[in-house]
């Protein structure tokens, strides 16, 4: 919009990378077979904490690294049309979704937003115990009975990750 330059910075950075882009050749597959789906945390790089290039996964993010309704259907689409063949679900340590439902109703008010006892943010009392029961439910879920799937926690302080399931 004309006047507004909120997003000034990030378009500017935007042209400074368009001159040199180089991933115009990538192919829609996952190169690698892989979907990855992690917290949406700027402490997590998941390309570089895996070794991985542009074009060698599908990464999804969200709140909590959480098994959600959207993140099934888009793995049908990733499973069936896009190559992935393989899923990480990927939590991390000193998540800000550790807790209760009724922490983050009152840290969103303390911070001056709404009340939002009417959405469920999927908080994790246990968050390893929840990542296990997430990939129970990527393995149990009939749509995507040919996909393989792991639970694994990434430590923000080291990089490493531990399988968990």
């Amino acid at each position: 919009m004309p006047g507004d330059a909120t997003f000034d910075d990030v378009l500017a950075a935007n042209e400074e990378y368009a001159r040199s882009f180089r991933h115009d050749r990538l192919e829609p597959m996952a190169a690698k077979g892989l979907g990855i789906l992690t917290c949406m945390d700027s402490r997590i790089e998941p390309l570089a904490m895996l070794g991985l290039r542009p074009g060698d996964a599908k990464i999804l993010r969200n709140a909590g690294a959480r098994v959600t309704d959207d993140v099934l259907r888009t793995l049908v689409i990733a499973r069936y049309l896009l190559g992935v063949r393989r899923v990480m679900v990927i939590a991390h340590t000193d998540c800000r979704m550790t807790g209760t439902e009724d922490d983050v109703y009152a840290a969103v008010l303390e911070r001056g937003g709404p009340d939002t006892r009417s959405l469920a943010f999927l908080m994790a009392e246990d968050p390893e115990a929840a990542v296990r029961d997430d990939v129970q439910r990527l393995r149990s879920w009939p749509y995507l009975h040919q996909l393989e799937a792991g639970g694994f926690v990434y430590d923000v302080e080291t990089g490493r990750l531990t399988r968990l399931c």
